[in-house]
């Protein structure tokens, strides 16, 4: 898979913790070591909105259904909702022991759930003016690393080399172990499988159902830093961060190395965001997000922004 990169922002907002596009692609979060949240329209390197107001490093963030809310979450322990179009905060939520990791809404964006390095996870309703979660997961025996949420499920990965699967209809866990400490996971686009990156230079593809390796991708390094992984809009390729500043890419049935991208030389790429409906993708490295796509897909981005 070929892909050029198509544009580059420098963020101004310290080393870029986690960049997210919203739910249709239009825009993109970036999420700063300067405790600020910024919105862009990163096809035209545009700064729509920064938002301020947490006490720490900004480590994820999740746009709604709507586009009309963002939650974040940060080192500082809390989880904030803010209102996209006045940039101003609507409720903070503590209830964590220690930095909130990441946060994702649920598909009506009702809740908002947090993985925090307290080893739990915890579900919020953002509708109500409760302080206390609705929900506590513990099984989690490390920090909660990263997670994804479909509407019965949530999805978890842990540095005790877990990845855990609850579903909600009927209260069950399920756990799958790897052998290395997590840094990302992902469902796949068709949701049968979840894709699992550690620190052992290891990109997992793993039955979603029933745990079972479906792949393996190497050649990337992680060590022990956090860096995330993804599979592209049509489920035909892996793609992964490394610490050596790169973008790999393999073929996701083969495992084959595709193509390598440079996006920082000897900087850590860390985070990742796959657009919803393109083969177009979000990078982040230090101070800058990269824009990777192919040409012909821009214009026609940028028209319905």
């Amino acid at each position: 898979m070929h892909l050029e990169c198509l544009n580059t922002i420098d963020c101004n907002q310290g080393a870029v913790r986690a960049v997210r596009f919203n739910v249709d692609g239009s825009y993109c979060l970036t999420c700063g070591s300067d405790k600020k949240l910024k919105l862009w329209n990163p096809y035209k390197s545009l700064l729509l909105k920064t938002y301020g107001g947490h006490g720490n490093e900004v480590l994820d963030a999740c746009g709604s259904c709507d586009s009309s809310q963002i939650v974040s979450c940060s080192a500082d322990k809390s989880i904030i909702t803010w209102d996209v179009s006045t940039g101003q905060p609507l409720r903070r939520l503590r209830g964590h022991a220690a930095s909130v990791t990441c946060v994702k809404y649920n598909e009506e964006s009702t809740v908002a759930i947090s993985g925090s390095l307290d080893n739990t996870v915890m579900c919020w309703d953002v509708r109500s003016r409760s302080q206390t979660p609705i929900q506590v997961l513990k099984e989690a025996k490390d920090c909660v690393t990263s997670l994804q949420v479909t509407d019965f499920e949530i999805l978890t990965g842990s540095v005790d080399c877990s990845v855990r699967r609850y579903d909600l209809r009927n209260a069950s866990c399920q756990a799958d172990f790897v052998g290395a400490a997590i840094t990302s996971v992902s469902f796949t686009h068709d949701g049968q499988c979840i894709l699992v990156g550690s620190s052992d230079n290891t990109v997992r593809l793993l039955d979603k159902n029933s745990g079972e390796m479906l792949g393996e991708y190497h050649g990337h390094q992680t060590k022990d830093m956090s860096v995330e992984s993804g599979v592209i809009t049509n489920d035909n390729f892996v793609f992964s961060g490394s610490i050596t500043g790169d973008l790999w890419c393999w073929d996701l049935v083969s495992a084959k190395v595709v193509n390598k991208f440079v996006h920082n030389p000897c900087k850590v790429l860390n985070s990742l965001s796959i657009h919803p409906k393109k083969d177009i993708l979000l990078t982040a490295s230090v101070y800058t997000v990269k824009l990777w796509g192919q040409q012909e897909d821009l214009p026609k981005i940028s028209s319905e922004d």
